[in-house]
């Protein structure tokens, strides 16, 4: 099962961060939008990191964390947004939701790896 849950529309983003993931050696797992997310988030239990983007089609990645913590009640994931978005009022509603970073694309992965290694353990 996968340490890590990578969330993002764009099979591009979403294939640089997961294969950075996997060649640093970490366990990974992907899912297309919000709503993909939730659901491998509810059938894998192992899970302890998701990265995942902002504004996505079926549902958005603050939508995601919202259900994940209010509707699972899972406290103990931790959450980092992956986003081209950087206004205030969206990241007030990601650190409302339990959101434990805010990194704006594009990804460095050599600069937060130790991070999402902590995070992922």
């Amino acid at each position: 099962m996968a340490k890590i849950l990578v969330v993002d529309d764009s099979s591009t983003v979403r294939d640089e961060v997961a294969g950075f993931l996997k060649k640093s050696g970490l366990d990974v797992a992907t899912a297309v939008d919000g709503k993909d997310g939730l659901e491998k988030i509810k059938a894998d239990p192992s899970l302890r990191l998701v990265v995942c983007d902002v504004n996505m089609p079926n549902m958005d990645g603050l939508t995601m964390v919202e259900k994940v913590r209010g509707e699972l009640g899972n406290k103990m994931i931790n959450v980092i947004m992956l986003t081209t978005e950087s206004s205030p009022a969206m990241k007030e509603r990601g650190k409302a939701a339990g959101v434990k970073g805010w990194i704006v694309k594009p990804f460095k992965g050599e600069a937060v790896l130790e991070t999402f290694k902590k995070l992922a353990m």
